[in-house]
């Protein structure tokens, strides 16, 4: 049996799964609902469409600016797990087929350059990228 190390504690694969979703529990789901559903006037709805923001120019950066992700309370190595795991549990269906997942030190990059106040204006511009290549 494989084992992944994850912080001091190695666990077995099955349970890699368990420590994203508690990281996600903890540093998450406050704002952004258990099922990733957001808040009315909060956190904006994740759910089956958050994976579209990493297939438009400028999307990928922008999950690790954000402001709730680039200030997170967890170390880059685990915050890019947790990244990828949000992408892949909660919006499978608009991940690439060759998604690389999130590097620790991608992560330190983008946390360099959090987005403050023109969070929703980026948000907005990724938005309209993304509706501009769905017709």
């Amino acid at each position: 049996m494989a084992v992944v190390a994850i912080g001091k504690v190695s666990v077995a694969p099955s349970f890699a799964a368990d420590v994203d979703w508690n990281r996600w529990a903890i540093g998450c789901q406050g704002c952004h609902r258990p099922d990733a559903s957001g808040s009315t006037g909060g956190a904006p709805d994740m759910k089956d469409f958050v994976s579209r923001f990493v297939t438009v120019p400028g999307g990928r950066e922008y999950l690790v600016r954000v402001p709730g992700v680039a200030t997170a309370a967890f170390s880059d190595k685990d915050l890019a797990a947790l990244l990828t795991f949000v992408l892949r549990r909660f919006d499978p269906q608009h991940l690439p087929a060759d998604f690389e997942p999130y590097t620790a030190e991608e992560i330190a990059a983008g946390r360099k350059h959090p987005l403050r106040t023109e969070a929703a204006e980026v948000r907005q511009r990724l938005l309209s990228q993304m509706s501009a290549t769905s017709h």
